[in-house]
Formats: structure tokens, C-alpha cells, sequence
């Protein structure tokens, strides 16, 4: 059964939560091994995705996941949008002091190094980019009044406004695809770059953003069957409560999608970028590749990450299945679980938690439809 394996994975991060019931010490040092050596590893990012990630605990938002991923290497920007994230963190620790320093900080790189900024943007996208950089500095005077109110909701509401600004200009800043996709898959839908998709269920809407930039092939599959509506009417066919929800499965005996073209069953491979490649590997596990410490550019550390499923003995055998994982942190730590290489995630939730916190198996996907991005689909 398509996914078998997956499921006995899911049973090895159980430990975690079943260590309040009396795990034996061997098993949790054993997996506690594992996972300190994963974590020590996971700093070394390539300068030019991540060159500005801050340090500290893994990132568990997928907006932020979604920004860091960018293929630039602009440090202002980055700043800015460090800036920002770290206003979340010192506002738990009430630290308002340095919340008034990253905000002052954000300022002053929007004041001093707006041509700098607008210069990092091809020519015809300049204006985009002006106007941009107009509304973050409108919204930074709207922020630093909520601050000054210590008004923790309004920050946090201007907070995420200014990031989705920072994140539109990122993008922007991307000049061209970051490396070719291998000939032989050339035949598979490629997209190069990122799609949003609007997914309208039985319970309510969820948003998701899917990149191109990272998982080329995956992302491309996934926006193709969409734009196909290959997923209209399809219930999740499996729940695991703080684990996974999956969908995909067509009517039928096959266990993915069929092209009717050829009639043939489009295999996806497995495609994971690691953190200081240039390119994503592809067709084999992390693990069975002997990388067992290196982090994904895309992790399963955030609510709502959309990976592909696989049968487990087939890393190359992915088609319609997909999943989304269900973050528990204490259960899966974020940066040290079990499934970054071995599955691979394109995209995360963006919008419609509560939501996806509903949805059970059976209840059914009514439609789901690219919004935005569909142009990047090669």
C-alpha cells in the first residue's frame, strides 16, 4: 500500500511522545544521538540562500521558510526582514527595547539604502519594487505607533503585513532560475519559480505556496494536476491527529495519476535541496546517500508543510499523493525529525490553519485552483 512505509516512519517519531509513558532510555539516547548530530550539522547554509539566517531555534513559520529559501544574496533585504522575525521573539520575552531597535533598524535601511534596493531589481520591475519599499515604510510608522501603545496584537498584525511586503520584494530580487533541471526529467512539468493555490474544502479554505525555486519537479507536478483539476472532488483518504493529512488518491486502482496522453503513470522523483547545494539531488534518500546530518533548504519544522508521498520502498514512485504534515513540537522538534531527505516538501500552508486543524479523512477537497504563479509552470 502506497505510503506504508511512510507510516512506519511516522511510528519512529512517536518516541518522543511516548517517552511520558515509559520509553526505555536505550531507544530515546539512541534517537537523541541521531538528532544532536543533525542539529550540529544544520548550520552550514550556501552564502546565497541563506547567508543572512539568523541562529538561534528552527524556523517553524512557513512564510518565513518560504522567504529564507529564496535563491538572493542581498543583505540588506535580509536584514530587514531578520529585523522583523525577530520582533516576535523579543515581544514573549517583553523585551521592548530591542523590538524599538529592530524596527529603527528596518527605518534606517529603508531611508539610507532605498536605490540600493531598487537597483537589486531588474529594470522593468523597478516600479513594483518603488512601490514596495513606499508601503514598508508607510507600515513601519504604523508599527512604531502599536509599539509605542504596546499594542501586541496591532504589532503583530503590522508585523506580518510588512513581512508579506518584504517577501514580494525578495522575490522580485530573483534574477534568474537558480540551476537547470536534469534532461531526464525533462519530460515531467518543471516550475520555475512559485505558485500560490486557493484549496477550497468541506470545512473552509486553505492557501498554500509551493516552490519552484527548491523542488522544481515536485512543485511543477503538483501545479500541473491542480490546473488540471485532477484534485476537484477527492477526499483525504488518511488522518494521523498531529502527524499527517493526505489527499490525492483517484478513483479507481491506481494510486496516482495517469497522463492520458500516454497512459502511462507519471513517476515524480525524489527531490531534496540541501542546505549549501546549488541544485536539488535527486532519486535518492538523504539517508541511503550517506548525508545523514544535512538539512533541507525546505524542512518539515512548520505546520502545514506539503511534502509528496511515496510508496516507502520507492523514492522515485511519488505522483498525485501528497500530504501535509501536522506539527507537533513535542513530538517532532522542528529541525530534528525523521523525515527531512526522505520525503520531500514544495510548499507550506499560508493561510487557513484552523482549518486544516478540521479536516478529518472523508471529508473532500471541492476544488483547488492556481492563483497566482501559473505562469511559471514550464
Amino acid at each position: 500500500m502506497l505510503l506504508s512505509q511512510f507510516f512506519s516512519d511516522l511510528q519512529k517519531i512517536r518516541l518522543l511522545g511516548l517517552l511520558r509513558r515509559g520509553l526505555k532510555i536505550s531507544l530515546l539516547m539512541g534517537l537523541v544521538l541521531f538528532l544532536v548530530f543533525s542539529w550540529a550539522h544544520g548550520a552550514a547554509w550556501a552564502a546565497d540562500r541563506v547567508s543572512r539566517l539568523p541562529a538561534g531555534n528552527a524556523i517553524t513559520d512557513g512564510k518565513a521558510l518560504l522567504r529564507y529559501a529564496l535563491p538572493i544574496d542581498n543583505g540588506l533585504i535580509r536584514d530587514v526582514q531578520i529585523s522583523l522575525e525577530d520582533i516576535s521573539n523579543q515581544l514573549r520575552g517583553k523585551r521592548w527595547t530591542a523590538v524599538t531597535k529592530d524596527v529603527a533598524k528596518v527605518a534606517g535601511i529603508l531611508r539610507d539604502h532605498q536605490t540600493d534596493l531598487v537597483n537589486s531589481v531588474a529594470p522593468a520591475q523597478q516600479p513594483q519594487a518603488q512601490a514596495l519599499i513606499s508601503e514598508l515604510q508607510a507600515g513601519i510608522g504604523t508599527l512604531q505607533t502599536a509599539i509605542e501603545a504596546k499594542d501586541k496584537p496591532a504589532i503583530a498584525v503590522e508585523r506580518s503585513k510588512l513581512l508579506d511586503r518584504v517577501g514580494a520584494l525578495e522575490e522580485l530580487m530573483v534574477q534568474k532560475f537558480p540551476f537547470p533541471v536534469p534532461a531526464a526529467y525533462s519530460n515531467l512539468p518543471q516550475l520555475k519559480g512559485r505558485a500560490t493555490i486557493a484549496i477550497e474544502t468541506s470545512k473552509g479554505p486553505l492557501t498554500v505556496v509551493v516552490d519552484g525555486y527548491s523542488a522544481p519537479v515536485t512543485a511543477g507536478n503538483f501545479v500541473d494536476l491542480v490546473n488540471r483539476g485532477f484534485y476537484n472532488g477527492l477526499k483525504f483518504i488518511r488522518a494521523e491527529e498531529s502527524y499527517v493529512l493526505q489527499f490525492g488518491d483517484p478513483d479507481g486502482p491506481e494510486q496516482g495519476f495517469v497522463d492520458p496522453k500516454t497512459g502511462q503513470y507519471r513517476a515524480i522523483p525524489l527531490e531534496v535541496l540541501v542546505r549549501g547545494d546549488s541544485e536539488p539531488t535527486y532519486g535518492i534518500t538523504l539517508e541511503d546517500a550517506g548525508r545523514y546530518r544535512d538539512q533541507p533548504v525546505l524542512p518539515f519544522s512548520s505546520y502545514g508543510a506539503l511534502a509528496l508521498a511515496r510508496p516507502g520502498d520507492d523514492p522515485n514512485g511519488g505522483s498525485s499523493q501528497v500530504f501535509f504534515f501536522l506539527f507537533e513540537p513535542e513530538l517532532t522538534p522542528a529541525g530534528l525529525n525523521l523525515l527531512d531527505g526522505r520525503y520531500a516538501v514544495f510548499g507550506y500552508l499560508t493561510e487557513g490553519r484552523d482549518v486544516l486543524e478540521k479536516l478529518k479523512e472523508g471529508d473532500k477537497i471541492e476544488s483547488a485552483k492556481v492563483i497566482q504563479g501559473l505562469e511559471n509552470l514550464a
